[in-house]
C-alpha cells in the first residue's frame, strides 16, 4: 500500500541532492551517495552547518563513477560568476587523514583545481576528498551497517504523510510550508494512489510518523534494516534553494512534539541495508517487521 515516491543521492556530502527515477542501493547507501566530502585544508568535515551555501552545489556523477562535475547556482551576489568544475576522479592516489564528528577516516584528495574552485565559492580554503574503496565505516544503531561519508547510516527514509503533519504543525505557527528537501532524505515513501486509508499497518504511509516503527523493510529487490530516530540539526533551518540559513522552523515546531526519549529532536528513520538491489520511483515498500517508536 506504500510506494517510493522519490529516490535523493547526494554525492558531495553537504550539497544539493539527485533526484533519480531508478538506483542501486549498495550495501553502503544509494550508489556515490556521499561518497565526496569537502574537507578544510587541515581535513575536517564542511557540512551546511556552517557553510549552508554548499546547498548551491549541484554535483552530477559519470555512470561510471570516473567523472564527477559540479556546477554552482547562480547567488544573487555573484551571478554566473563561478559555472562548472569537472574532476576526473583518482582512488589511486595516497590517502589521508580526515576528520568525520570527531572520528578519523581516509579520503583521497582530487586535486587543485577543484580545491581552487571550492575555496572560491564557499570563501575559505577547501578541499574535495573521495571515499576510498577499502572504506569499510560500521554505522551504529538497532541494525548496524555500513556508510560513506554520511552523518550516520546510510539510508534516510522519509514519509510526505509526516511531512504533510509537520507542515499543518507549522501553519499553526503561522509559518510557511516546508519542502522535503529542508530534511535530505534518500527514499520519500507515499500511499499509493487509490489506496484506502483505513488505518492499519497495511497503509501504513498514511500515518504520519509511521516510519519511526517500521523495523525491516523490502522495495523493489533490496531489504532494510531500522538502525535509528534521524535525529534533525541546524541543516534544516537552510533555505536549499537560496544557500542560507531562515530559522527558527522546522526545529521549533518539531522541539513541541518529537523529542526523542534518548534526546534531541528527532524526523524520518535512518536504515541499514540488509540486502543491496535496485530500487526504482513506484516500487512498493512492504513493512516486514514493526517496533516500538522511541519517542
Amino acid at each position: 500500500m506504500a510506494a517510493v515516491v522519490e529516490l535523493i543521492c547526494y554525492p558531495v556530502k553537504g550539497c544539493a541532492g539527485t533526484s533519480m527515477s531508478d538506483a542501486l542501493l549498495t550495501p553502503a547507501g544509494l550508489a556515490y551517495d556521499r561518497s565526496f566530502m569537502v574537507i578544510s585544508e587541515d581535513g575536517v568535515y564542511r557540512t551546511q552547518r556552517r557553510h549552508p551555501r554548499l546547498a548551491l552545489i549541484q554535483p552530477t556523477v559519470s555512470a561510471d563513477g570516473t567523472r564527477l562535475t559540479l556546477d554552482a547556482a547562480d547567488s544573487a551576489d555573484a551571478p554566473g560568476r563561478y559555472g562548472t568544475v569537472g574532476v576526473d576522479v583518482t582512488t589511486s592516489l595516497p590517502r589521508r587523514d580526515v576528520d568525520l564528528f570527531g572520528a578519523t577516516f581516509q579520503g583521497i584528495d582530487q586535486g587543485d583545481d577543484v580545491a581552487v574552485w571550492l575555496s572560491e565559492f564557499l570563501g575559505t580554503p577547501s578541499r574535495l576528498v573521495r571515499v576510498p574503496p577499502e572504506h569499510d565505516r560500521v554505522t551504529d544503531g538497532l541494525t548496524s551497517g555500513r556508510s560513506g561519508y554520511a552523518d550516520s547510516s546510510a539510508v534516510h527514509l522519509l514519509s510526505r504523510a509526516s511531512l504533510a503533519l509537520l507542515n499543518r504543525r507549522i501553519a499553526e505557527r503561522g509559518a510557511p510550508p516546508l519542502p522535503v528537501n529542508r530534511f535530505r532524505p534518500n527514499i520519500v515513501v507515499d500511499s499509493r494512489p487509490g489506496a484506502g486509508h483505513e488505518g492499519g499497518d497495511g497503509d501504513w504511509a498514511a500515518m504520519p510518523n509511521a516510519e519511526d516503527r517500521a523495523r525491516r523493510l523490502t522495495i523493489g529487490e533490496a531489504e532494510l534494516g531500522y538502525a535509528k530516530l534521524a535525529v534533525r540539526c541546524a541543516v534544516t533551518l537552510v533555505e536549499q534553494e537560496a544557500g542560507t540559513r531562515q530559522g527558527p522552523e522546522p526545529l521549533r515546531t518539531l522541539a513541541s512534539y518529537r523529542r526523542a526519549a534518548s534526546g534531541g529532536v528527532v524526523f524520518g528513520a535512518k536504515f541499514s541495508v540488509l540486502r543491496p538491489g535496485k530500487l526504482s520511483v513506484g516500487d512498493e515498500v512492504a513493512v516486514q517487521e514493526w517496533g516500538e517508536a522511541e519517542l
